[in-house]
């Protein structure tokens, strides 16, 4: 019911039985000792939410005695247990938006007491990958793009790290993925991601693509004591292509391509990466895809997506589902607003607390921009985003509503002072280092000056899809109701205002293999519909 809420369940893989072991309430991120009997996970909060403590369970003893290893007093942190790839260590993270800390043991000795790598800073993020013989830390500290460190085994104090690879302005180290002989370091560069192959002997590669705009991550790689690297890649005419790569000898085989059922020819389709001017002079990244025979004339309708918060990146990625969007003459675009990290830690930086106007001032000059390059329209411009990606909708429709043909606003997070005063919320105390805390004068007229609740103005607004659902947690579905419920009041338009509550899943939305597509159809409708498509 998109509560997040786990039952830990334990099966003997050699007889096939579940055995009595049941562990309620929990984040489902169960993490196995070395002797295959002890077993740590992330207890929950039952009226927060909250992850809260870690325990730690033996086989055939009562869930209920379990031993609390860890307890996180800190509401505004969320804490996890996993083991480190090397199968050396079992480790605690404890993290806020701005600071985190991390507590280790070996995977051997399951009883001894967690130690503290280093006590928490504040404003300093900090992450351990653990190989045989040291402890590689990707930090923060005195570096706002992130740098590596290392460190011995046996001590761990930042007095003893010793910087391995030095921050750069222009190059965002997003994560480290580590093997026996080589580490793969993600980085970002100029909005695009590459992968630099480091042997442990000193040389380098890197693995590139060259399309204007894609995504490119590290795939699941448990395996510590391998040559082979698996990724992914798309683009927003790739479809996700999945890849094994020999780092020593560099051979990349392509192991799986996600089909595209009736038939897809990526020649028939463009990929651009374009740039718009912001406000402050600023150029905020555009992708986009359209097919060929799509005019640039200003007559086509076109979706732009935009979320910018947290430090997410939207990085372009193919979509099935755009095809029907693509092939009826519509263009798609992402945008990379202010909020999220695509172009480094200060771009989202330049997108939260009080420059959070950023993110709403970017994408409006985004839809404007691509009106002004004749992609499209006023009459055809479409906007859409979820969560908080559902607060940039608000905001927008109140800053600049004549815009916008019409807006997808799903699960939106739009009374934002409302929220952010209430900490049982289970949200709430985590995000004050993203919003503010409204408690302080400051924070909270600032927040009030873009809440899109507290904005709504008697003026014409565009014709609107709202969505929610009844059980989600995150958002929950009042906001958007009492939202929809004053617009409607207030508002001088006759256009359409349509509120859609599931009312039975969440957050993320259904959770069924195809049902999904139910959401995807409706909002596809209501796209077609105010453009007159009826095929």
């Amino acid at each position: 019911m998109s509560r997040r809420q786990y039952t830990i369940y334990v099966k003997d893989l050699e007889t096939g039985q579940i055995l009595k072991d049941e562990i309620q309430n929990t984040q489902a991120d169960a993490t196995w000792a070395a002797d295959n009997q002890t077993l740590f996970y992330t207890a929950k909060n039952t009226e927060t939410l909250l992850s809260e403590k870690i325990k730690k369970h033996k086989l055939g003893a009562d869930a209920d005695q379990d031993e609390v290893v860890y307890h996180e007093k800190d509401p505004s942190n969320y804490i996890g247990v996993y083991k480190s790839k090397s199968d050396n260590y079992i480790l605690i993270y404890s993290g806020a938006t701005m600071s985190s800390e991390i507590r280790y043991i070996d995977a051997a000795t399951p009883d001894q007491g967690f130690k503290l790598f280093q006590p928490r800073i504040k404003d300093v993020l900090y992450d351990v990958i653990a190989l045989d013989d040291k402890f590689l830390i990707r930090t923060n500290l005195d570096a706002k793009n992130f740098r590596l460190m290392e460190c011995s085994l046996d001590n761990t104090g930042r007095e003893h790290w010793k910087e391995v690879i030095p921050h750069r302005k222009d190059v965002l180290l997003q994560y480290v993925d580590e093997f026996k002989d080589f580490i793969v370091l993600s980085e970002r560069k100029d909005g695009l991601v590459q992968l630099r192959i480091q042997q442990r002997d000193g040389s380098e590669h890197d693995v590139e693509f060259t399309e204007p705009a894609y995504l490119l991550e590290s795939a699941s790689n448990p395996e510590y004591n391998t040559k082979t690297l698996r990724f992914v890649y798309t683009s927003m005419t790739t479809p996700l292509s999945t890849y094994d790569y020999n780092m020593e000898t560099k051979a990349r085989k392509l192991m799986k391509r996600q089909e595209v059922v009736g038939g897809y020819d990526p020649k028939e389709y463009t990929t651009e990466r374009i740039f718009a001017i912001a406000k402050d002079g600023t150029k905020v990244p555009i992708a986009l895809v359209y097919k060929n025979t799509t005019k640039r004339d200003g007559t086509a309708p076109l979706l732009l997506y935009g979320y910018g918060s947290y430090g997410a990146n939207m990085d372009a990625a193919f979509s099935r589902n755009n095809l029907s969007l693509l092939n009826r003459g519509f263009i798609y675009a992402i945008a990379n607003i202010r909020g999220g990290q695509e172009l480094g830690r200060q771009w989202y930086e330049d997108g939260k607390l009080m420059k959070k106007q950023n993110t709403f001032t970017d994408f409006i000059s985004c839809g404007e921009y691509l009106i002004d390059q004749k992609y499209t329209s006023k009459g055809h411009l479409y906007a859409m985003g979820g969560s908080a990606g559902g607060l940039l909708m608000g905001a927008v429709v109140n800053m600049a509503p004549d815009l916008w043909k019409g807006i997808i606003a799903q699960v939106p997070f739009v009374d934002v002072v409302n929220t952010m005063l209430d900490e049982s919320i289970p949200l709430t105390t985590n995000e004050f280092d993203e919003w503010g805390n409204p408690k302080k004068r400051d924070a909270y007229e600032y927040m009030k000056s873009y809440s899109p609740y507290e904005n709504i103005e008697p003026k014409a607004y565009p014709n609107m899809l709202v969505t929610t659902g009844l059980h989600d947690s995150q958002v929950q579905y009042f906001e958007p109701a009492k939202w929809v419920a004053k617009l409607r009041a207030t508002k001088t338009d006759q256009n359409v205002l349509l509120l859609k509550t599931n009312m039975k899943f969440g957050h993320g939305g259904a959770s069924g293999r195809f049902d999904y597509l139910n959401d995807v159809a409706l909002n596809y409708a209501f796209l077609f519909a105010l453009e007159g498509i009826n095929k």
